[in-house]
């Protein structure tokens, strides 16, 4: 049985944008998420500029929350630096994953990601030959490790040809989606 209040925290946004002072992208996807019920927002670049992970704080706050949004920029078709340092230290062997590592069984996780490139060059046929969904693999793949549910990714495409108006657009339909993953209205 859930022991959770209604006004809890459900959704932890892990957010990782080594160049946020420059993303007018992710600036407005940031200020539309931190506007939704329900969500705690953490900045990993701001809580951790020298890459020195607090394992403890991290893992509460995984253990706080039932699902997760891992939202960041495609850098070289991955995550930023971080993300990397962050997986590699928080999800510990036994806590994370094997046998008795059950800490995150049966949360959720969404990527929420941005590229410059258009939809169209991330298919089959495209220039980068992978869908986004491909490319994410590995941190798909972790999550399963971990006994965590991967949902559909959220994109935005072409984020260098963006105006405002489509920034405006993007970020109501990521506050909405996260709205719906929330809500468990997300699969």
């Amino acid at each position: 049985m859930d022991e959770r209040r209604a006004d809890d925290p459900r959704v932890l946004v892990l957010f990782a944008h080594p160049a946020f002072h420059r993303s007018r992208v992710h600036r407005g996807l940031a200020r539309a998420v931190q506007r939704v019920d329900g969500v705690t927002f953490h900045d990993l670049y701001d809580a951790y500029p020298d890459f020195d992970v607090d394992v403890a704080r991290e893992q509460a706050l995984l253990e706080a929350h039932d699902r997760l949004v891992l939202q960041h920029p495609f850098y070289w078709y991955s995550t930023p630096a971080l993300v990397k340092q962050w997986l590699d230290l928080v999800l510990e062997h036994g806590w994370a994953y094997g046998a008795s590592g059950t800490a995150l069984r049966d949360k959720q996780l969404l990527c929420a990601v941005s590229t410059g490139g258009r939809e169209e060059s991330y298919r089959h046929e495209g220039m980068n030959r992978l869908t986004v969904r491909e490319l994410l693999a590995p941190i798909e793949l972790t999550a399963q490790l971990c006994g965590i549910e991967f949902v559909e990714p959220f994109v935005v495409h072409g984020t260098h040809a963006m105006d405002e108006a489509d920034i405006a657009a993007a970020a109501d339909r990521y506050a909405r989606t996260v709205t719906a993953f929330r809500d468990g209205k997300l699969a």
